[in-house]
């Protein structure tokens, strides 16, 4: 459960349907205001086709690990794609590139970071500007990559992929902030092509579970991902470990350096994109030292703390994080590939690079 988020959201107790009951007309409003949003409006289409990755849901579910492993596919039929992402989190409205080396994650968000670490990533609030400056910018492009966005109008979108979280599913099924909904499922649902559904575990058959639940109600595919670390993970092992994140799911993250192997005796928890305090690092660090343990978290916490100083400066140097990708099995990556390669070929993109 995020920290930043109602637990009821996600509960079924007569507390929480009261709640969610009372704050009911508000959602209502909520996703009326995003609905006229896209009412008689004409969105900008861009040269380059544009592949946006998205979520039905507030927090995190896991579009950035998707949005690598598309970058990844691409690549590797010969693409040139790049990243275009709010930035959420950053001070940086852009247009701008993200500088690898040089671009912090108070300047333009943890997950434009890890982006630009697969492609060329620019961060911009205004979608309609932001695939404007890749067009005209400094790097040949053949793709963009859209991360987040899904509900907003003003760019038009190729190919919607859906990321939806294995163990939280929809929640109550509510608009925030009666649950957890961006807007009215049906009309959500109506803008995306294909679901995944990140961390099905061994329920991805089992009827009823989330996964089930959602091949019954959507037309479209319905593809099963499971996370799984990226290289070696044996220094887990080697020592006592104390883990902390702040990611949409926390949990998630300790139960998989837990089935690694790794011996937790600390766990700590902070809200999504939490920017870390010296003294909260300071905690850490002296947990750590006091217990002889190896500090252990995520990518894009490391992401934060990089280019900081004090004490925060020390915790990026003294943690390890472990790298994670997206799996599927052999169906469900085929489908994904051929959803990918058909839109490439809509927009007659051969190899697409654009030739200036």
């Amino acid at each position: 459960m995020r920290l930043d988020e109602p637990s009821w959201w996600y509960g079924a107790g007569r507390q929480e349907a009261l709640l969610a009951r009372i704050l009911a007309p508000v959602g209502e409003l909520y996703g009326s205001v995003l609905q006229s949003r896209f009412k008689g409006h004409e969105p900008y289409i861009s040269r380059l086709p544009v592949i946006c990755i998205g979520n039905f849901t507030a927090g995190g579910t896991g579009k950035t690990p998707l949005a690598l492993f598309v970058l990844e596919y691409l690549q590797s039929l010969g693409e040139n794609p790049v990243c275009l992402t709010r930035g959420y989190g950053g001070s940086a409205a852009g247009p701008v590139w993200v500088a690898r080396g040089t671009s912090t994650a108070r300047e333009v968000g943890d997950e434009p970071l890890l982006l630009a670490r697969g492609a060329p990533t620019l961060v911009a609030r205004d979608r309609k500007a932001g695939a404007q400056a890749i067009e005209q910018g400094e790097v040949a492009a053949g793709v963009i990559v859209m991360d987040d966005g899904m509900q907003n109008p003003e760019l038009k979108k190729d190919l919607v992929l859906a990321v939806v979280d294995g163990s939280r599913g929809l929640g109550n099924g509510r608009v925030i902030p009666a649950g957890p909904l961006r807007a009215p499922l049906e009309f959500q649902a109506a803008l995306v092509d294909c679901i995944v559904v990140n961390g099905v575990g061994d329920t991805a058959e089992e009827e009823g579970s989330v996964i089930d639940r959602l091949k019954r109600s959507f037309p479209g595919p319905v593809l099963a991902a499971n996370v799984a670390p990226s290289g070696d993970v044996a220094w887990l092992r080697a020592a006592p470990v104390i883990a902390y994140a702040g990611i949409g799911n926390p949990a998630r993250f300790f139960d998989l350096v837990a089935e690694l192997g790794a011996n937790i005796i600390g766990k700590k928890s902070f809200a999504d994109h939490h920017t870390f305090s010296q003294s909260e690092a300071g905690a850490l660090l002296a947990e750590a030292w006091a217990s002889g343990a190896q500090l252990v978290t995520t990518e894009k916490d490391l992401a934060r703390l990089e280019g900081t100083g004090g004490r925060c400066a020390e915790l990026y140097a003294a943690s390890r994080p472990l790298a994670i990708r997206l799996k599927f099995d052999e169906r469900d990556l085929v489908r994904l590939t051929s959803l990918i390669d058909a839109t490439l070929k809509a927009r007659g993109q051969g190899k697409a690079a654009v030739q200036r």
